[in-house]
C-alpha cells in the first residue's frame, strides 16, 4: 500500500523546495458539498496529488474541501484537470491564483479530515448551508459598495483586517471564525432592512456566514465571489478601481499579498507604518506579530527582550524555561497577557473594549 502521509523533515522538505529551479503557482480553492466517506477521499485525493509534485494545505469533511496550494508550472493543467475529473462537485470550481505569487508558499502536502472545512461552532441542525447569499463579482462589488444603504462586514479575523480591508468595512472584532457569526448577526440586528456584503480572504468563510446571516433573517445578503483574491484578479483584469486597501493576509509562508500600496498598520514594538507579520523566532513563542526591520534587528527577531534573551540560551536551558510553561495565543491580541503588551499604550493599534 502507497504511503499516505510524509516521513520527511520539514526541514529537509523545505531546502528541496527552495533548491527547486521551476517556477510553482500558488492556488486555492473550496466547496461545499457532501463527501459520505471523507478518509477515503482524503487518501485517493492525496495519491493523485502526491504524483504531480502538489504542496499544500487540504481540509476534508463531510460538509466539503478547502485548500491553499502550490503546483509546479509544468503540472498545472494535470492538477486542473485531475482535480475537476475527482468528483463531479468539483467540476469546473473556481481556482484562486494568488496575486503576489513567489512560488515559495508550501514545501509539503498535508490533507487533513476534519469535522467540519471551517469551525463555525453551528450546531442547529436547520441551518442550511446551500441557502447562501448572492454571489458578486468585482464590478458589481464596487458598484453596491458605493451606495448610502449598504454594509460591507469583513469576516476575518483582527490580524487580517489590521493590515488589510476593503474601503468602509467594518470589522466584527474576534479571534475565531464561530465567534464572529454570533457577533456579525448582533452587531447588524438593527440593519436587517440594508444590504449586507460580506468577504473573506478567498470566499469560503464569507460563504457560509452570507448563509448564517439568511438563517437569522437578514434579507439582502451578498458575498464577495472568490474573496479577496479574486476580486483583486479580476478588478486588475478589467481596469476596475481597486476598493481594496493595503495587503491580504494569507495563511502560508508569505504571510501576505500585496494589494495595494498604502501602509496602513502599524510595527507592535514601536509604532512604526508597517504591514509585515512574523512569527516570534522564539522557540518558546512563535507569536504572530507585525515587526518593521529596526526592530527585527533590534529584538532579532523576537517579539521582545524576554524572547530574544531566551532565544539565545543554550538549548537545554531554553528547555528547562519552557518546561510546564504555556505558550500564549499564537497571535498578537490585545486581550492576551504577553510582553509585547506593554507597547499597547503607545499606539491605538486594535479596537478597544
Amino acid at each position: 500500500m502507497p504511503v499516505l502521509h510524509n516521513r520527511i523533515s520539514n526541514e529537509e522538505l523545505k531546502a528541496r523546495m527552495l533548491a527547486e529551479t521551476e517556477p510553482r503557482t500558488t492556488v486555492s480553492f473550496y466547496q461545499y458539498f457532501h463527501i459520505a466517506t471523507p478518509q477515503e477521499f482524503r487518501d485517493e485525493l492525496y495519491k493523485k496529488f502526491v504524483a504531480l509534485n502538489v504542496f499544500g494545505r487540504i481540509y476534508v469533511a463531510a460538509e466539503g474541501i478547502n485548500a491553499q496550494i502550490s503546483v509546479p508550472e509544468s503540472n498545472f493543467e494535470a492538477f486542473r484537470n485531475t482535480l475537476y475529473g475527482f468528483d463531479k462537485a468539483l467540476d469546473g470550481i473556481r481556482l484562486n491564483i494568488a496575486v503576489d505569487d513567489d512560488g515559495k508558499s508550501f514545501w509539503v502536502l498535508r490533507i487533513k479530515v476534519r469535522e467540519k472545512i471551517v469551525a463555525d461552532g453551528i450546531d442547529d441542525p436547520s441551518f442550511d448551508i446551500t441557502r447562501k447569499g448572492k454571489y458578486l463579482k468585482a464590478a458589481e462589488f464596487n458598484e453596491l459598495a458605493a451606495k448610502p444603504d449598504t454594509i460591507i462586514v469583513d469576516m476575518r479575523n483582527h490580524y487580517e483586517y489590521e493590515v488589510g480591508h476593503f474601503e468602509n468595512a467594518i470589522e466584527v472584532p474576534s479571534d475565531t471564525f464561530r465567534q464572529q457569526l454570533p457577533m456579525a448577526v448582533d452587531m447588524l440586528k438593527e440593519e436587517k432592512d440594508k444590504n449586507i456584503i460580506m468577504y473573506c480572504t478567498g470566499g469560503i468563510r464569507c460563504e457560509k456566514a452570507s448563509a448564517y446571516m439568511l438563517h437569522h433573517g437578514f434579507q439582502n445578503v451578498f458575498h464577495v465571489e472568490g474573496g479577496i483574491i479574486e476580486y483583486t484578479r479580476k478588478a486588475r483584469e478589467q481596469g476596475l478601481p481597486l476598493k481594496f486597501i493595503g495587503k491580504n493576509f494569507v495563511f502560508d509562508e508569505r504571510l501576505g499579498e500585496r494589494i495595494t500600496e498604502d501602509i496602513i498598520a502599524q510595527c507592535h514594538q514601536c509604532g512604526a507604518p508597517c504591514d509585515d507579520h512574523t512569527n516570534c523566532l522564539n522557540d518558546g513563542c512563535h507569536l504572530l506579530f507585525i515587526q518593521c526591520k529596526e526592530c527585527a534587528t533590534k529584538y532579532e527577531g523576537c517579539c521582545s527582550e524576554a524572547c530574544a534573551e531566551e532565544k539565545n540560551l543554550p538549548k537545554d536551558e531554553q528547555r528547562k524555561r519552557r518546561a510546564g510553561r504555556e505558550n500564549d495565543a499564537m497571535i498578537f491580541n490585545k486581550s492576551k497577557d504577553h510582553p509585547i503588551r506593554k507597547h499597547r499604550s503607545e499606539w491605538n493599534i486594535l479596537r478597544k473594549d
